[in-house]
């Protein structure tokens, strides 16, 4: 799991297809860069360029991502 205010890379969508539809909706896709804004318990604020996201810890839990100065 990253820490705040961690930069990231989308790598994988884990999931049925309505949630992969989902996240692709919320620009949240394979490839996508990310900041961390916030973790509180399971879940946490995610953000794209001026975008904040919103995310329940089942939900980000299916989102695996790599650190974006590596990828």
């Amino acid at each position: 799991m990253a820490d705040d205010n961690t930069l990231v890379r989308v790598c994988t969508l884990l999931g049925g297809r309505q949630l992969v539809r989902r996240l692709t909706e919320l620009g949240l896709n394979q490839g996508a860069e990310l900041r961390v804004v916030q973790r509180q318990g399971g879940g946490l604020i995610v953000a794209r360029g001026e975008t904040r996201i919103a995310l329940g810890g089942g939900m980000a839990a299916k989102i695996l991502v790599t650190d974006a100065a590596i990828a």
